[in-house]
């Protein structure tokens, strides 16, 4: 038992020992500040979430398409060509598109006709979108069912088969499920698998690239006393070029190797999980310049903070206007956006990557300042010390 007590005695006295407490400590206090936080109130901004109507019917569709913009708890909106909704639902500034046929009240009104309602949804987004939007189909389908439907009918019948009011409604009501739904997908998402690949990604870089750069940090301090700030700084920068370019390779040969899909192409996964990789190690790594080793609990705040906001689980239009306001500054937002596009489809990664590449320079910048400064520190207190 005493040399138990030794051994426990040993490890208190060390600063790491400390430090690793603090640490877990940390993560279990962030995590829950900002999970919670972060999610809540998410069901109750689904009014946020944007559906835009095309309607190509000038009659029941019209009627149906003007009850929908007042009755749906969304932002609605009205485009006239289909073409100009599918590309913006491609771009994610829509989550559905509602489509009216030209011969809607004609099929809805004939006899033997069967009418669809058609709905796009856009699967490369976060799963929470499908589910809510597959949800809205459903709900819209069965009230044009049990409203528009069954008044068009009803007085179909009315006018053409000469039937009292009351036979024409009895009628109608045996006519149920005459209008159907439609549901179609652009850039299907094949397998669980695949829709979980942009967090992990984003999740796998970030720690890494917060490892990595407390390891670097250890080995600057390491060997402080023979290398100068500015050739660590640079030896530590070649480190992350050189690292970035190697790791991300392993990663996306490792999923392509798994099946992963990558609808853009394995050549352009790898160049751009190579940019966003980087930015992680050099965005990370501006802590430590900045506060040390004290730097690592601004990056597990930063990394709660990413998974939370990025839009891998939760759309970001649900979240507060906090977290919507601050996803604009944090680099894993545009890595889940890129990843999106070149994994299930989407438009092009040219955005991403331009901001992504400021990052960068913001991080680079911070942190060799942050090595200037230190360094006018230093000579200022040796100066100090040859004084007295």
């Amino acid at each position: 038992m005493e040399r138990l007590n030794q051994a426990l005695q040993a490890f208190m006295k060390r600063p790491t020992t400390w430090v690793g407490i603090i640490t877990a400590l940390t993560f279990q206090i962030v995590f829950s500040l900002i999970w919670m936080t972060g999610y809540d109130g998410v069901t109750d901004r689904v009014d946020r979430l944007h559906i835009a109507i095309v309607n190509k019917d000038q009659q029941l569709g019209a009627q149906v398409s003007d009850n929908l913009m007042k009755e749906l708890p969304f932002r609605m909106s009205k485009i006239d060509e289909l073409e100009n909704a599918k590309q913006q639902l491609d771009d994610r500034k829509l989550q559905m598109v509602i489509y009216m046929p030209e011969d809607f009240t004609q099929k809805t009104a004939s006899p033997d006709g069967h009418a669809n309602i058609q709905y796009w949804i856009n699967e490369s987004n976060p799963a929470l979108i499908k589910s809510i939007m597959n949800g809205v189909a459903q709900q819209v389908t069965a009230e044009v069912n049990k409203q528009a439907v069954f008044a068009g009918v009803k007085s179909t019948l009315g006018a053409t088969a000469k039937m009292p009011e009351a036979q024409a409604a009895t009628a109608a009501q045996s006519l149920a499920e005459r209008v159907t739904a439609d549901i179609q997908s652009t850039n299907a998402i094949h397998g669980m698998n695949n829709q979980m690949v942009p967090m992990m990604m984003v999740l796998a870089s970030y720690v890494g690239a917060m490892i990595m750069g407390m390891n670097l940090e250890q080995s600057s301090m390491a060997v402080q006393a023979s290398v100068s700030r500015w050739r660590r700084f640079a030896a530590r920068s070649i480190i992350n070029i050189v690292a970035a370019l190697f790791v991300s390779l392993v990663g996306s040969t490792l999923l392509y190797s798994l099946g992963g899909q990558i609808e853009q192409g394995f050549i352009h996964l790898w160049l751009f999980e190579m940019l966003f990789l980087l930015t992680f190690m050099f965005v990370s790594q501006m802590f430590l310049y900045l506060f040390g080793m004290a730097g690592m609990l601004f990056n597990i705040m930063l990394l709660s903070a990413q998974l939370v906001s990025s839009g891998t689980i939760v759309p970001r239009e649900l979240l507060s206007d906090f977290y919507t306001g601050l996803v604009l500054l944090l680099p894993a937002t545009y890595a889940v956006e890129g990843n999106m596009n070149l994994l299930f489809g989407g438009p092009g990664v040219g955005h991403e990557v331009a901001i992504l590449f400021l990052i960068t320079a913001v991080a680079v910048a911070v942190s060799a300042a942050a090595t200037g400064l230190k360094r006018s520190a230093g000579r200022q207190h040796e100066a100090a010390i040859a004084a007295k």
